[in-house]
């Protein structure tokens, strides 16, 4: 996912995303402790999309109050 992908979104939009990733991030520990996860890559992946995402919309939430 890229920044420019995600600041052309909506804040609601953004939420609905966050909430998927949080929960995909949620499905992917669970598989990681079972010993059932097989890209390993997808857990650092998800990590930093949701880090992308709630500071474009930090950036967002400022730039409206300013």
């Amino acid at each position: 996912m890229k920044a420019s992908d995600v600041r052309a979104k909506t804040l609601d939009e953004l939420r609905t995303e966050l909430e998927g990733l949080k929960k995909e991030q949620f499905n992917l520990r669970f598989q990681r402790a079972t010993g059932q996860l097989e890209n390993t890559g997808r857990v650092r992946q998800i990590r930093r999309d949701i880090a992308r995402i709630q500071t474009i919309m930090r950036e967002k939430r400022v730039t409206a109050n300013a």
